[in-house]
Formats: structure tokens, sequence, C-alpha cells
């Protein structure tokens, strides 16, 4: 009876809770005794007496030494310490580093501090950096590239690629260097048409290109509007604007129906209206640059205007002012865009660098080749209209 081992009920809770303590245990032991600590606390409680080589007799110990490396390596595991750990000598981690919140948690910080997020925190403070210390430049049109790059593009980006969908086709059509002269169709009632050929040149052009919009002064009179438009490299719609910027060897975007096109009836939609009296071509041959033909198919669904209030028109100096199924009668709601899947493409550039700079005098030449670009852009809008599956997908 002397030799008999009365075992409590809740000995296996108890085991349980001894090996928990024992890994809490194990970091204040000297290196050399973890591995045995480790796998004497992974063992049932009756057999920790004849399975530790230290208090066991030769044959215990033997038989102890026997299972080595299996009983090491099973030990260290049991106990929440790897085998390196276990052979080695180390410390075993702290069970919480191990835990599955905590990995997460580690996850998700490396995520953040190397992934996108970190680059467009660290671009922003260096945007204030450069604004607070005046470190940016300004043409003598008021084009700021700096805000256009990281704020006024990234306010943009957002309905061209969510909203809008935009496609673009045929960018490469655009030259990598040098002037040209981007013609492309006008509708929408709003001019959004517009800022969105200049997000796409700006985000598809594989030599980073900017496009230079020709604006009607009616932009330039209204305020806020007329400092944003200056700030993204708008300029007036004259021919001496646009020659200056070709010279340069800028990309420069026109849209020669104007208004006509801007506030056309729905019911006209994708009919190309006059396209004045090809000064655009004119320019383009005195600055012997290509003119890429742009045909854009989606803006003109976003607000099908269905009247023309022209006695309020009159009365706000507007060219037009628009009823839509929306506008005005919900008010502020009427002027969000319905959203309508977009395709720009860029054609083909129409070369003018075989004649000569005095060809821009001759009203025939002028108007063969307005009538070129025009017609090509038409043609292009039927096309795409009959590959188009759906208005909004």
């Amino acid at each position: 009876m002397a030799d008999a081992k009365v075992i409590p009920f809740d000995e296996d809770t108890r085991t349980r809770r001894g090996s928990s303590r024992s890994r809490g245990r194990a970091a204040a032991r000297k290196p050399g005794e973890a591995a045995g600590a480790n796998a004497l606390a992974a063992l049932p409680v009756e057999d920790r007496t004849v399975r530790d080589p230290a208090a066991a007799g030769p044959k215990d110990a033997g038989t102890a030494a026997a299972d080595g490396p299996d009983a090491g390596a099973a030990g260290a595991g049991a106990a929440g310490a790897t085998p390196e750990e276990a052979q080695g000598g180390t410390q075993p981690r702290p069970a919480a580093e191990g835990s599955p919140l905590a990995a997460a948690l580690g996850q998700a910080a490396d995520r953040l501090l190397g992934g996108p997020w970190e680059r467009r925190v660290a671009h922003g403070l260096a945007f204030l950096r450069r604004r607070v210390t005046g470190d940016y430049e300004v043409d003598d049109f008021g084009y700021d590239e700096d805000l256009t790059d990281q704020l006024l593009m990234s306010l943009l980006r957002p309905l061209y690629e969510s909203y809008f969908r935009v496609e673009v086709k045929g960018i490469e059509n655009i030259p990598a260097e040098g002037g040209a002269l981007v013609v492309a169709n006008h509708s929408g009632t709003l001019p959004l048409d517009g800022l969105m050929m200049q997000v796409a040149v700006h985000d598809n052009h594989p030599a980073g290109r900017h496009l230079r919009l020709l604006a009607a002064d009616l932009v330039f009179v209204l305020p806020l509007v007329n400092e944003l438009a200056r700030k993204a490299g708008h300029t007036l719609a004259c021919a001496e604007d646009a020659q200056r910027l070709l010279e340069r060897g800028e990309v420069v975007g026109v849209m020669p129906e104007g208004f006509k096109g801007l506030g056309k009836p729905f019911s006209e939609r994708y009919k190309l209206q006059r396209f004045g009296r090809g000064g655009f071509v004119a320019t383009a041959l005195k600055t012997r640059v290509p003119i890429v033909p742009c045909s854009i198919v989606g803006a003109e669904e976003i607000y099908p205007m269905i009247g023309n209030a022209k006695t309020a028109a009159r009365l706000l100096g507007f060219p037009y002012f628009p009823m839509t199924p929306t506008f005005p009668w919900l008010g502020p709601l009427g002027l969000v865009p319905l959203p309508t899947k977009w395709t720009i493409q860029f054609g083909e550039p129409i070369a003018t660098d075989g004649y000569a700079p005095e060809a821009a005098e001759d009203p025939m030449l002028v108007f063969n080749l307005t009538d070129q670009v025009r017609e090509t852009i038409q043609h292009t809008l039927y096309k795409l209209l009959v590959q188009r599956r759906s208005v909004f997908f």
C-alpha cells in the first residue's frame, strides 16, 4: 500500500495546466535544460519519474537515451517549442506571439506598411511639403503639373475608372514626343467628356504625356472653375494659344463642335454638328503636327437632354439651359450623371508635315482636311455603337 499512488479525478486537468506553466517557466531555465524540461512536461504524470534521465537508474536512463531524438522532438512540439529550440537550447517564444490574433495583426501591419497606402501617405506628405515651400512650377498659361498629377487627376480617377469604366483604344496613335492635335466629338450637356479624355491620356499613354485642352471662354469667367481649369492645363480656344502650345511640343485637345455638340438634344445623339471654319486644321498646318481623331461613346447618355429652357438660359447668360429626366425636377440630385459605359478611341494620325506652312492659307485644303477629320470621327462612332452591347455595360 505504501507504493500505491492515488490519482485525483482532475489529474488530466492539472496535467494540462502544469504543461502550460512549464512553458512559462522554461524561459527562466538554463539553455541546456530547455529540451529536457519540455520533454518531461509533455509526458503523463505517472511516467515522469521513469523517463527523466536525471532521476532514473542506468537502465531507465538508457531507455530514455534510446528514445532520444524522437522523444525530444515530441516534447518540444508538445510544449510549444520548435525542434531547433529543443536541440540548440534556445528559449521558446512566448505563447502570445504564436496566437492567431497576433499573427493576423502582424500580417495586417506588414500589408499596410509595405503596401500602396504607405506610398500614398508618403506622396501626400511630399506634395504638402512642396506646396508649403513653393517647390513647384507653373507655366505662363497657369498650368500646375504637380497639382494636376497629385490632386486633380486623383479626384477625377474614381469617376473615370469606377463610375464610367472608360475603355481606351488606340492610345499609341498619340506620338511619344513632339506636338499633336487631338480632335474629338463633344457631347453630354456638361463637358465631362473632355475631362475623361484628359485622364485617359494621362493614365494610359506609355510616354506619360499630358493633354492640354482648349476650352470656351465661358469656362474662364466662372468663379473657381476658371482657376481649376488653368491649373489643369486648359487654355482659351483661340488659334494663338493653340499654336504656342503645339510649337512647344505639347499634346493639345480640341472639340470643334463646341456648345452646338455639347447642348444638342438627345434625339440627335452621336450625330456630329458642324466643325466650325476649320481653324484647328489651319493651326495644325502652321505647326506641322499630326491630327489625331478621337471618338467618344457613352457621354451622350449621361444627361439625356429632352428640352432647352431658352428663357432661363438668356437670363443666366448660358448658351442653353438643359432639361433632363432628372433635372431640374430633382434639384441637386438631378446633376448626378447616369453611370454609362464609355469607350474612347484614338484614331490613326493624319500627317500635316507634308504641306508647306503657307498651306494653312488655302481655304480649300483646310476644308478638305476638316471634312476628312469629321468623317473619320463619325465613322468610328457608328462602328463603336454597333459593337456596344449596352449603354450601361
